[in-house]
């Protein structure tokens, strides 16, 4: 439980903490874009040099970075056996009855793996480097033209952050749960796959029941506090935009002109 990365925020002063939220939240959908559009190990090797870069200024562990991808590990696998094993190509390296192991499905296989890993660290290293109070308010700035359409742009950002915290908090819960229940004898580790569910269901009953009573807490704290959404609420924080924020737009524009020239110049290169 203690892997679960998404929503914790690592504490440090580097270049990457202290740009401005909108820059990070827009930067991060360029690189997701870029991810996609890369078509060759180029493209892809150029994403991940941007990444790299990234994060070693922003001085978060890597270890924190890997411990994201933990949770991804079976949709890796299973996407990997349907594309080795079920991906037509010209060059056949192995053959068995209806399996077929190409050269190109190997490629195409190492190509989503890599492509996965790059999507899902990327957006771990906003969540670690960046504060949901941050988010919420970046978010709500890059909304703020959908309020001429009475959009309730401060509610979604407030409701999507409150999301974003609750992933490590329930996660922490769940572990103290299963810890309790072991204590008393309970077993989630020996068995097989569906002994392993079945064991599991006990937990989901008091994670439910603490996950409503944290969040009518939550709610009679906000309400203590005189919230009343957006009617009228100041910014103790007033966002800016800074010279590191042009330079991390710069080195996002130049990562997806880069990606799209490599795959119009580099299309038939794996």
């Amino acid at each position: 439980m203690r892997d679960v990365t998404f929503g914790q925020y690592y504490p440090v002063d580097s270049p990457v903490h202290r740009c401005d939220p909108r820059t990070k939240i827009l930067f991060l959908i360029v690189y997701i874009v870029a991810v996609f559009v890369a078509k060759n190990f180029y493209g892809l090797a150029a994403c991940a040099a941007v990444f790299l870069a990234v994060a070693a200024l922003s001085r978060v562990p890597f270890a924190s970075l890997l411990r994201s991808v933990r949770g991804i590990i079976f949709l890796l696998i299973f996407t990997a056996v349907l594309n080795l094993f079920f991906y037509s190509g010209e060059t056949v390296l192995w053959q068995w009855k209806f399996i077929t192991v190409t050269r190109e499905g190997v490629f195409y296989t190492i190509f989503l793996a890599v492509r996965l890993f790059l999507l899902v660290t990327g957006s771990a290293l906003l969540t670690l480097t960046t504060t949901p109070v941050s988010l919420t308010d970046g978010i709500e700035s890059l909304l703020y033209p959908l309020k001429i359409l009475h959009f309730p742009v401060h509610e979604l950002a407030l409701i999507m952050s409150i999301a974003l915290r609750f992933i490590p908090i329930l996660s922490d819960e769940a572990g103290r749960i299963i810890n309790a229940q072991k204590a008393r004898g309970a077993d989630f580790e020996t068995g097989g796959p569906v002994k392993r569910i079945k064991a599991l269901i006990p937990v989901l009953i008091p994670l439910l029941v603490s996950a409503f009573r944290r969040a009518d807490e939550l709610g009679d704290a906000m309400d203590a506090r005189c919230y009343s959404g957006s009617k009228v609420r100041t910014k103790y924080k007033k966002l800016t935009f800074a010279l590191r924020d042009l330079f991390a737009f710069l080195l996002c524009a130049a990562l997806l002109a880069g990606v799209i020239l490599f795959r119009a110049f580099l299309a038939n290169v794996i």
